[in-house]
């Protein structure tokens, strides 16, 4: 077996053993369960962000930040966009409050903070939001699922057949044929699911597989030049075959923000 499909497989099983936390939450837990699990990926998230970011001499407040971030899930599924604004709103004020009252903590400190809940937050949280519509529990499968698909689809195609580096300045593993194989995968995974499990038609559906493919590829890229920065190989060490959690949410977090906004535009509600 060859170095790269070894790492394949455990890249493939860590993923499954998180796929089945996550599909099981979305399938058997309800609206609060798959709440609860957002909140653990947004936490874990948060506090790896706050480790890359320390290593630029800025220092968050992460106590706060995983309070926040924690809640903004279960903001967004009891009462929607409406509570995951109001939520937000409460800990960008509170992180105001606590700067004039803590002396020591400087603008980059809370600037970074407050981004950082609302970089993972928002992305986590609209994930809900996704639930909460007509058809969510399957516009949330393709999501995942096509995450999944992305990642996998560009990973065997890169390491395999690419040879035209897409940003090599901020990853240089990634491909141009990577990215066209993801976004087959991506694509491909939405109209499944999408024509099986909701009303959207097939132009709608490519739409929303084509902008998923980009997000993701995006979000990767976003993370990547967070690690660049940190002079980091991984955010964390949680998870066997990705990194840390944010390392393996990195496009999920971009991609559940874009998403939801386009199922909107294209008539999901």
């Amino acid at each position: 077996m060859t170095a790269s499909l070894k790492d394949f497989g455990v890249r493939a099983a860590s993923a499954l053993v998180l796929g089945a936390v996550m599909l099981g939450s979305l399938f058997f837990a309800g609206v609060w369960g798959l709440a609860v699990v957002a909140a653990i990926i947004a936490s874990g998230a948060m506090w790896e962000f706050v480790q890359l970011t320390r290593r630029g001499r800025t220092l968050p407040e992460e106590m706060p930040a995983l309070a926040g971030i924690a809640a903004l899930p279960f903001a967004a599924a009891a009462w929607g966009p409406t509570g995951l604004l109001a939520a937000g709103s409460v800990l960008v004020v509170a992180m105001l409050v606590r700067h004039v009252l803590v002396r020591q903590l400087r603008l980059a400190d809370t600037a970074v903070t407050v981004f950082g809940a609302a970089y993972i937050g928002l992305g986590a949280s609209h994930l809900l939001l996704m639930r909460r519509l007509e058809d969510g529990v399957m516009l949330v499968l393709a999501t995942i699922m096509s995450v999944w698909a992305n990642d996998v689809f560009a990973y065997l195609a890169g390491s395999s057949f690419g040879r035209r580096p897409l940003a090599p300045r901020i990853s240089p593993k990634k491909t141009w044929e990577g990215l066209a194989a993801g976004t087959v995968g991506t694509t491909a995974a939405w109209l499944g699911i999408g024509s099986l499990g909701t009303d959207l038609a097939f132009g709608p559906l490519v739409a929303v597989g084509l902008v998923a493919s980009l997000a993701a590829v995006f979000g990767d890229l976003v993370e990547s030049r967070f690690k660049r920065e940190a002079q980091v190989k991984d955010s964390g060490a949680l998870l066997p075959g990705h990194g840390g959690m944010l390392d393996r949410f990195d496009s999920f977090l971009v991609v559940t923000i874009v998403v939801y906004h386009v199922l909107l535009a294209v008539g999901a509600r």
